[in-house]
């Protein structure tokens, strides 16, 4: 995952080295206010990426459904484009553009270097201002093509939004297959769009859900290998597992701290009663948070490390609490009818996803995190097990309909308004968002 140098370019001119900096100029127009309740989604025209073969328009068309996918950009036919873009280093004849209404416009070329990598570059221009606005450069090996138009993509929508995209990121999830009586599940992971399905485990043994670090490409799920509940932690591109614990009776898989140092858990005890833990991954040494008589689970940490969220029915139907990382401080938040679970933390801060099932349905829906704001996204036969993407502007999911068949996966954005569905190989459910990728 560190094969890939990025850089920026200055119209006519190569600028070598690392940079984040995207902003140029200051006087650029063009721009997406992503806080408007109605976006209207802004027309941009992506044109084929210049190359020898067919791996500019594979690039190109791969941002172009990023950005489409998002809610927020409209990519415009290709059919009504004017002017033929022959070389991404001039500027192009922005009249050819503003006529078809094309309010940003990106063009770039891919070639290979001697090496064997991949260069792939391209610019943003504002076509109303006459302006450039941003242009980078990505070296990677050709089997990583695919990050390229990831990683280009999330430029734009940074550059447009103001917000760091989420295009260059995976998803861990169960993939499910096989009889509804004798369903196989094996941990995959894919890249956000569906595309580059492996498989992390072989399915000998059920496996439930799998949870990014925050901070790194490992995750935490439970697995009943041995034929009871153990936490495994697996580091994604060396295969390596360690196993974290045995926790019979444990009802929901580990989440991590923010720093990726620990993970919070609910256990049952002997008791009878199952409350939340934390446990050090260094030491191994776990710290009891609620002590109730009641069912608490589901605990997610705040961005900060500072709080909790979960959900606990010890007011005798299953409501959202948060509690501070100690324990203390349990305070309700929700309390709207029907049944709260699964909630999560967004990495803003300042929204908790959660599952509600009322009026004999299931809804994803966020709220403020002191429980006001409560809003409904998504309503569905079942759906459940919300996941943030990095950015904390969207929800992935899983979804089933009423019948036969089996769960898939869904995102929808906080304006509820743009529920898409994710392509997979089988059935899949469980799903849990990478951090960006390096």
């Amino acid at each position: 995952m560190k094969n890939f140098v990025r850089t920026i370019l200055l119209l006519g001119a190569v600028i070598s080295g690392f940079s984040t900096a995207i902003t140029l100029p200051a006087q650029a127009l063009v721009e997406i206010d992503v806080n408007k309740g109605n976006v209207e989604p802004l027309p941009i025209a992506i044109t084929d990426f210049i190359s020898s073969g067919g791996i500019g328009t594979e690039i190109s068309d791969i941002v172009a459904a990023d950005l489409k996918r998002s809610g927020l950009f409209a990519p415009i036919d290709k059919g009504a484009f004017i002017e033929k873009i022959t070389n991404s280093d001039q500027a192009p004849r922005f009249e050819d553009w503003k006529v078809i209404n094309a309010q940003a416009l990106v063009v770039g070329r891919v070639s290979q270097e001697g090496d064997g990598r991949l260069r792939a570059e391209f610019r943003l221009w504002d076509t109303f201002g006459g302006q450039q606005m941003i242009g980078e450069q990505f070296f990677a090996n050709p089997q990583h093509s695919r990050r390229i138009a990831h990683q280009i993509a999330d430029a734009i929508y940074e550059r447009l939004t103001g917000e760091k995209g989420y295009f260059d990121t995976r998803i861990v999830f169960v993939d499910e297959s096989g009889p509804k009586n004798d369903r196989k599940k094996r941990l995959a992971i894919m890249d956000q769009d569906g595309a580059n399905t492996r498989y992390l485990s072989d399915g000998r043994s059920i496996v439930l859900t799998p949870r990014f670090s925050p901070t790194r490409q490992e995750i935490t799920y439970m697995s009943y290998e041995s034929g009871e509940p153990q936490v495994y932690l697996l580091q994604i591109e060396t295969g390596q597992r360690e196993l974290v614990g045995k926790f019979p009776g444990m009802t929901f898989a580990p989440r991590f701290s923010p720093d990726g140092q620990k993970v919070i858990m609910s256990l049952l005890r002997d008791d009878g009663n199952s409350n939340i833990f934390a446990m050090d991954l260094r030491s191994r040494n776990t710290t009891r948070l609620t002590n109730e008589s009641a069912i608490d689970t589901s605990p997610s940490y705040s961005p900060d490390g500072s709080r909790v969220v979960f959900t606990s029915d010890r007011g005798g139907q299953p409501q959202i609490y948060v509690m501070g990382a100690d324990g203390s401080g349990q305070t309700r938040i929700s309390f709207g009818g029907g049944s709260y679970s699964t909630p999560v933390w967004s990495p803003r801060g300042d929204l908790i996803a959660f599952t509600k099932q009322t009026g004999g349905e299931f809804q994803i829906g966020v709220m403020k995190t002191d429980g006001s704001g409560e809003r409904i996204l998504s309503s569905g036969f079942a759906q459940e097990g919300p996941t943030w993407a990095p950015n904390g502007r969207v929800l992935m999911f899983f979804t089933q309909g009423a019948g036969a068949g089996g769960p898939k996966l869904k995102t929808i954005d906080l304006t509820g308004r743009n529920e898409q569905s994710i392509p997979s190989k089988n059935f899949a459910s469980d799903p849990a968002w990478s951090p960006l990728l390096e």
